[in-house]
């Protein structure tokens, strides 16, 4: 134990500068195995250290004290200590070590789902990703880890604040497909079906050289998510996807492909057969909740194509229609769909009659200015990025042999014999 004290004495030593923190971290991974030898015993020397002065001798030890099993009663305690690290630690040390910082972060959440109490997760684990992140375009392997603690925990609100930022740097493939899949359910939970489309749709495109179950599961919500928003859903996937997606997702999700075939049938009572015929299936995979979102919405979706044809309709006139009960039910889908914006119309109570109006904006208030200004703004940057990031494609090594490669398929009278970097 004489050298475990002694490395304690070295950490408080070699905390304050960078060249300091430097040498320790080359004494600590020296040391990782004889901690990892005497974890057990470790817990007590961690009062000695401070985690907001001695962030990277604390990590080491931490992540030895977790790295084996443990027990109900040791989480409580080791969620604690774990918390209060994340929230003092300073970034520039645990950045040193991120592989064990991650390591700690993700025994971090396995802790708190053993006490089934994702909540206690959320924050800390926000925490987290600040502090590995070297900047908001960066995707960790702990923003998938932050999302499943939200939805476990239902706080869809806190994990869409983390969506609305612009990823372009992402750590492993495996990321981007858990936190799009992750993601995309918590912009279902908020009802933001757009932004929900935008993320499965990145899943299911995204380059993979066999089929995954991420995948699957994406395109399963995609459907779904796709006959709620648009009404309508296309079985051709885009020429970008992979060809393993394309020849293998249809197939796995025939069932899906199924409703939305029925889905564009238009009639209802078709629909709800066919859902109560698979409703085993759509329960197992735990998207029948999606199911019958996908059912309403088709008397919204009918309700939308009366607006387009008549500008006035009684009530009774909708539920026949529609095949609604009784013009109570058309009454409330009206209002409801007034309320969400996606038809704009009056109801006289007094005849029960509906009037449909054309969208009143007209575009020009100061808000829709600013509105249209910030979303111009954006596709600049965005514009400016991916001119960079071409650039730096183009003088890549790995792709110019990938590319010499792929030229001898063709005649060289007709491409470059060298790529050539260029300005926009």
């Amino acid at each position: 134990m004489s050298s475990v004290e002694g490395l304690v004495t070295q950490i408080q030593g070699l905390s304050s500068t960078a060249s300091d923190v430097s040498s320790l971290h080359n004494l600590l991974k020296q040391a990782d195995d004889s901690l990892h030898a005497e974890s057990t015993r470790l817990l007590p020397f961690l009062d000695q250290l401070d985690p907001s002065k001695h962030s990277l001798g604390y990590l080491y030890f931490l992540e030895a004290c977790t790295a084996g099993p443990v027990t109900k009663e040791q989480a409580s305690s080791f969620v604690l200590i774990i918390a209060r690290f994340i929230s003092s630690c300073v970034s520039d040390q645990i950045r040193l070590a991120s592989d064990k910082f991650i390591f700690v972060c993700k025994r971090f959440k396995d802790q708190v789902l053993l006490l089934e109490e994702p909540l206690r997760g959320v924050a800390p684990m926000l925490s987290a990703i600040r502090k590995l992140q070297s900047s908001t375009e960066h995707l960790t392997t702990l923003h998938q880890e932050f999302l499943l603690l939200c939805l476990l925990a239902r706080c869809y609100k806190t994990g869409f604040s983390i969506l609305e930022e612009d990823i372009f740097e992402v750590d492993q493939p495996r990321d981007l497909f858990l936190y799009c899949y992750y993601g995309g359910m918590i912009c279902i939970g908020q009802k933001s079906f757009r932004k929900a489309l935008e993320l499965l749709h990145n899943v299911v495109t995204a380059p993979m050289s066999t089929i995954n179950a991420i995948a699957v599961e994406a395109y399963k919500k995609y459907i779904l998510v796709s006959l709620i928003h648009h009404g309508q859903f296309s079985t051709s996937l885009p020429k970008y996807a992979s060809s393993v997606a394309q020849r293998n997702l249809k197939n796995l999700c025939q069932p899906y492909t199924e409703l939305a075939n029925s889905y564009g049938n238009g009639k209802i009572v078709e629909l709800e057969t066919y859902v109560q015929a698979n409703k085993e299936k759509f329960e197992s995979d735990n998207n029948l909740g999606l199911v019958k979102q996908v059912v309403s919405s088709m008397y919204k979706r009918n309700i939308q194509r009366l607006t387009q044809t008549y500008l006035t309709l009684s009530l009774q006139d909708i539920a026949n229609t529609v095949q609604l009960n009784c013009p109570k039910e058309a009454e409330m889908h009206v209002l409801q769909m007034i309320q969400d914006g996606e038809i704009y119309a009056t109801i006289n109570q007094k005849d029960g009659m509906v009037r449909f109006l054309e969208d009143p904006e007209q575009y020009k208030t100061c808000e829709m200015i600013e509105h249209i200004d910030s979303s111009i703004q954006r596709l600049m940057t965005l514009s400016k990025k991916l001119t960079t990031m071409d650039e730096l494609m183009s003088c890549d090594p790995l792709y110019l042999a990938k590319a010499g490669r792929e030229r001898q398929r063709f005649d060289f009278d007709d491409c470059d014999t060298v790529p050539q970097r260029f300005n926009i």
